[in-house]
Order: structure tokens, then sequence, then C-alpha cells
């Protein structure tokens, strides 16, 4: 994958923030810059994906028979903790 060159404008105070974050963290301005957008990007992926899911199944009841919930418990009870 090649890198490319962009341009972007972003307040001082957060230039500056992300500067010192940088040296702490021993990163170069472009990596920390890929490594903070990469994380943003899955988030809001994994977002999505949890909007779909809501989407579909938002609708569905979630509760377990009376009978399963019982066969649960029983199974607790009998792990130690």
């Amino acid at each position: 994958m090649r890198n490319l060159k962009t341009a972007i404008s972003i307040p001082e105070n957060i230039f500056l923030q992300a500067d010192e974050t940088a040296k702490v963290l021993g990163l170069n301005r472009s990596r920390l810059y890929t490594v903070a957008i990469a994380e943003f990007l899955e988030k809001h992926r994994e977002d999505s994906v949890k909007a779909k899911l809501d989407e579909i199944y938002g609708h569905e009841d979630s509760q377990v028979g009376p009978l399963f919930h019982k066969a649960q418990m029983m199974g607790l009870a009998k792990e130690d903790w």
C-alpha cells in the first residue's frame, strides 16, 4: 500500500497536543495521525454494524422462556467461583 500526502487544517491546540503525544510515544506525526484515524474508522465501523443489527433484530423479543432460564440457573449453581 502506498502512502499519500495530504494537507489538513486543525486547531492549534489539537496540533500541539498531537505533537507532544507523538514525541512521548516515540512516533512521528504521520504515524500518530494514521493510528488515530484508523482507530476512529474502526470505532465507527463497529457502530454502524451495531446499528444495522439493532435495526434487524431490535423488534425481536430477547427474553428466554422460563424452562430455559431455570436450566441456565441450575448450571450456574454447579460452578465454583
